[in-house]
């Protein structure tokens, strides 16, 4: 791991910018599992699917389906 070090110097007004290679923010999941959302439906409900291993959101769970119509 390489360590770097930045210096200011508070007499002069400067502007620093930093910054670093990396993932750019979190995962989606703590998991590491994935999202699959190509099929997503209006007001889709996400589910794991423990068969195909992914997060889904598609018209299988919506807050129509899970309220037998009613509102959510």
């Amino acid at each position: 791991m390489s360590k770097n070090t930045v210096t200011v110097d508070e007499s002069v007004n400067s502007v620093v910018n930093v910054t670093t290679a990396g993932p750019q923010g979190p995962s989606f999941a703590l998991s590491t599992k994935t999202m699959l959302d190509t099929n997503r439906v209006d007001k889709s409900i996400i589910y794991y699917d423990s068969a195909a291993g992914y997060y889904k959101a598609d018209s299988t769970w919506t807050t129509s389906t899970l309220t037998d119509g009613g509102n959510f």
